[in-house]
């Protein structure tokens, strides 16, 4: 019999490019994620409210614009008064059972001084093998911390979150740590890459997977669930596990047509984001950013490499969700669950001649893959309006019967997830660039249609303006173009209607990432 209230359950990656599924590239094997989106509704032009971890984390949980719930930029901290009023604690308070696995980034966890939170390396005394919450409204959390370690850096004493805490004890002597870090296959230089030798049952995604599963088998269902699930991967750095590293042949793999730099094409920032030094003090910080948020040049052998793995590390995410779906399916829980997969945001993966992340708002980074199926959900449909990952809250909050607890900036998809036509003209992104990522601070807002992207930097007044429609790659800025004056003014203007207000006073960094 089928309960009143669905379930709700969100599965996210973290930095997986839209591009970057089956159903959107047949290079790829994603047979879950792919079943899914036959199973429901997919999204096909979502965008993500930021272009980095904690600012679009923080804007899934509350549904608030990043200069509204203030965490601007990474190193910057969710407030918990913020935090614990969005969809997680909401729902507890009207009966549900709320519930994070995985990684959280609402708080930082390279900090320059201890702040108390779970998330902090330097704050890990506070927080024994025993505790599991509460933490910002989700009543049980288990925590993969840390999520990507990088091999020069060795990891804290004690270990950071309840995945490490089980990690570090794989094995004996600390095997599990020389695991990962040596490589089962030759390696050609490729940044931040190599075929990790960790058995993938110690691996964050088969963790990940494995206490969901669990904890949904032991789910009393007297209350609905809220659950959100949360891969670290596909993040740098790539270090896909055996036998996943071996699915995709370097050799095989398609690279971007324009993969050569074109900053000359480009607003000032592009090329000084790039080439400025963090404004940081710390030399241990400033080597942390620089081994953490900047890749060199790549050959084509080397980026092959780089996008194999980084294809193995998302095909063993679909096969943990394949896991968590069929456990939805023994439980007899698959009827009565609201499930979404998304993600934070997406990585440039060698386009333009760029990687990873920063404040170049590309499709590669802003557009992002979104699948809803559950209840009242449309099967096999392709939206193809400007949504937004801040659209979610609002979202639960509809399917759940729950007003929310403030006024949202996101708009529910209730009526477009029943296969009903709903007008969606813009999706917002923004983001204040702090000096100590990249060297300069940006005033970055974004607006996207279903035609055009407009990107306006305030401090400059330069911006970048494409016509997505008759030039999909990108390629050429008519921000300054006269013929292009009008729909400039038009996107201006939505970008100037943003909706809800922009705090006055922004909190300062505690840390980095």
């Amino acid at each position: 019999m089928s309960q009143q209230r669905p379930n709700i359950l969100l599965i996210t990656s973290d930095q997986q490019r839209a591009d970057c599924t089956g159903f959107e590239n047949p290079d790829l094997r994603t047979p879950h994620l792919d079943r899914l989106a036959r199973e429901g509704t997919r999204f096909s032009a979502c965008m993500t409210p930021n272009l980095v971890c904690q600012p679009s984390r923080a804007s899934i949980l509350t549904g608030l614009l990043p200069l509204t719930h203030g965490v601007w930029d990474n190193g910057v901290d969710l407030e918990p008064r913020i935090g614990e009023s969005g969809f997680a604690g909401t729902l507890a308070r009207h009966g549900y059972r709320s519930a994070f696995i995985g990684k959280a980034h609402f708080a930082t966890k390279a900090t320059f001084a201890p702040t108390g939170t779970p998330e902090c390396s330097k704050s890990q005394a506070r927080y024994g093998p025993d505790w599991h919450g509460p933490y910002m409204g989700f009543e049980h959390v288990e925590l993969c911390v840390l999520g990507h370690m990088h091999r020069t850096r060795p990891l804290d004493r004690p270990p950071m979150g309840h995945y490490e805490r089980w990690f570090i004890t794989r094995g004996s002597n600390e095997e599990a740590v020389q695991l990962w870090a040596a490589s089962t296959r030759p390696e050609i230089g490729a940044a931040q890459t190599w075929h990790s030798a960790l058995p993938v049952a110690w691996h964050t995604s088969t963790w990940v997977g494995d206490r969901a599963i669990d904890f949904l088998s032991h789910h009393e269902r007297a209350r609905p669930l809220a659950m959100w699930v949360s891969f670290p991967d596909p993040h740098h750095p790539f270090d896909c596990p055996g036998p996943w590293n071996l699915m995709y042949d370097p050799k095989s793999v398609r690279l971007p047509r324009h993969r050569r730099p074109d900053l000359e094409r480009r607003p000032w920032w592009h090329k000084a984001s790039i080439e400025s030094t963090p404004q940081l003090k710390d030399p241990a910080m400033l080597k942390f950013r620089a081994e953490g948020s900047r890749v060199p040049p790549q050959t084509d052998a080397q980026l092959a490499e780089m996008t194999a793995n980084y294809y193995g590390m998302i095909s063993l995410i679909d096969h943990n969700v394949g896991r968590i779906l069929g456990a939805l399916d023994d439980l007899g829980l698959a009827d009565d669950t609201l499930v979404v997969y998304s993600t934070d945001h997406g990585d440039m993966l060698g386009n333009h001649g760029l990687y990873l992340k920063g404040p170049t708002p590309y499709e590669d980074l802003m557009r992002v893959t979104m699948i809803a199926r559950g209840p009242g959900v449309a099967r096999n449909r392709v939206v193809d309006a400007p949504v937004s990952t801040l659209d979610l809250a609002a979202t639960f909050y509809d399917a759940a019967g729950v007003s929310p607890p403030h006024a949202l900036q996101g708009r529910s998809l209730a009526r477009l997830l029943a296969g009903e036509p709903e007008s969606r003209d813009v999706a917002y992104s923004e983001w204040h660039v702090h000096p100590s990522r990249c060297g300069v601070g940006l005033q970055l807002r974004t607006v996207r249609t279903r035609t055009h992207k407009c990107t306006f930097e305030l401090g400059s007044g330069a911006g970048e303006l494409y016509d997505l429609r008759n030039d999909p790659g990108e390629m050429d800025n008519r921000f300054d173009d006269p013929g292009c004056a009008t729909v400039r003014k038009e996107l201006e203007d939505l970008m100037r209607a943003r909706p809800g207000e922009i705090r006055k006073v922004l909190p300062e960094p505690i840390g980095m990432a």
